[in-house]
């Protein structure tokens, strides 16, 4: 039984799918829209709101949580230099998930992520 459990595995193991979910984070910063399956959109929409929630908070440990979360220091800069300002008066919703219909070939529901 899985009461209370949250989020998706994936169809992998935990070390794969971080490491998958937080690449998937600094793509959508760093390009600002990602097209990907609705699962993994559904994913990492919470990771990508801790991570502008904690570029936004700034100072010493908003940048060690950035860090702690995002493998490329381009997406680090990005979030705390771009993203924080666009966002600063904004209270949540970073980002929309846009359905975009079943992939050709495998029918995988497709979906493409992006920054408000």
């Amino acid at each position: 039984m899985r009461h209370r459990v949250k989020g998706k595995k994936l169809d992998r193991k935990k070390a794969p799918r971080e490491s998958m979910l937080k690449n998937l984070a600094c793509s959508i910063i760093i390009y600002e829209k990602v097209k990907t399956t609705s699962a993994k959109a559904k994913a990492v929409k919470p990771l990508l709101e801790k991570i502008i929630t904690a570029a936004i908070k700034g100072g010493l440990s908003g940048r060690r949580e950035l860090i702690r979360l995002l493998p490329q220091k381009m997406a680090i800069k990005k979030a705390l230099e771009i993203l924080a300002d666009k966002y600063k008066n904004r209270r949540g919703g970073y980002s929309r998930i846009i359905k975009l219909g079943a992939r050709q070939g495998d029918a995988a529901q497709m979906a493409q992520i992006e920054l408000v």
